[in-house]
């Protein structure tokens, strides 16, 4: 079984979504799983992760409705304020919902990251890894130092990190990316999603050689049981259409991994991280 470890649905008319704007013709509109099974048929995909995609609770809320009415939808990562006096008792209360399945901590939209390693978010990171709970880590290359402390205070964390950080595909710089990408690896409970890639690329102008060496480097640091296949749709749609986005992944992994390595990357990977018991993995 094939998964799609991220991905987004929304309802523009909701104005959860303030970084949705007109300005980006291609993203304001409703994107709902309608929309998305024809390209999940397409490749063989039969279920996916749903990201949110507001930092508010009840954009979680209707993300976790909506997942009742798909079939493909094999989890919800949602949002809380981990630093509300109520978080574990909210936690709780989603956690009663048959598809939450973890929470994801925007750190790219904090000013400063380092209110990531303040007393709230350490002790509420530390309240999910003891209950092993799945962590989504948005961050940014130029966030990694922070992040890199957080996991030394919160070493057992069971966490991914989106997008590979984000790194700067565009110019091609590998460092300190790379290195910094390294110290987080060292965490045995941290995968990494090969997703996002395109967005941060020349949306315009890229070409399969931009992706190649961020991709190697994910797979040389974490091996191909710790990474993920993630379209990011429709936020890829910016840069590639979503058979560009598989394309691209799975050309870079050539010749790295034989077909029986590539094919976890693809789905195992993911329903062991997000403990997706229920699924039966297979080609």
């Amino acid at each position: 079984m094939y998964i799609d470890a991220h991905q987004h649905y929304w309802k523009i008319d909701r104005d959860d979504y303030g970084w949705i704007t007109p300005e980006i013709p291609v993203l304001f509109r409703d994107y709902l799983p309608t929309d998305l099974e024809p390209e999940l048929m397409k490749h063989g995909i039969s279920r996916t992760i749903v990201v949110q995609a507001a930092p508010t609770v009840e954009e979680t809320e209707y993300i976790l409705e909506l997942s009742g009415q798909a079939e493909s939808v094999a989890g919800v990562i949602g949002w809380l304020d981990l630093a509300s006096p109520s978080f574990q008792a909210e936690f709780e209360r989603l956690s009663r919902h048959p598809k939450f399945t973890g929470l994801r901590v925007m750190i790219q939209e904090m000013a400063d990251p380092g209110v990531l390693l303040t007393r709230p978010y350490i002790e509420a990171l530390s309240y999910l890894a003891e209950r092993d709970v799945p962590v989504d880590l948005l961050v940014l290359a130029d966030q990694l130092p922070q992040l890199i402390e957080m996991l030394e205070q919160v070493p057992g964390l069971r966490g991914v990190i989106d997008h590979l950080a984000k790194p700067p595909i565009a110019s091609g710089s590998l460092e300190p990316w790379r290195s910094q990408m390294a110290e987080v690896a060292k965490h045995p409970g941290i995968y990494c999603k090969l997703s996002g890639m395109v967005t941060e690329a020349d949306p315009q102008g890229w070409t399969q050689e931009d992706f190649t060496d961020y991709v190697h480097a994910v797979l040389e640091l974490f091996g191909p049981g710790r990474v993920m296949f993630g379209s990011d749709w429709p936020v890829c749609l910016m840069a590639a259409t979503y058979e560009e986005v598989v394309g691209i992944l799975r050309t870079a992994l050539q010749g790295r991994l034989s077909a029986e390595e590539m094919e976890p990357v693809f789905g195992a990977n993911a329903a062991r991280f997000y403990k997706l018991d229920s699924l039966i993995i297979g080609g």
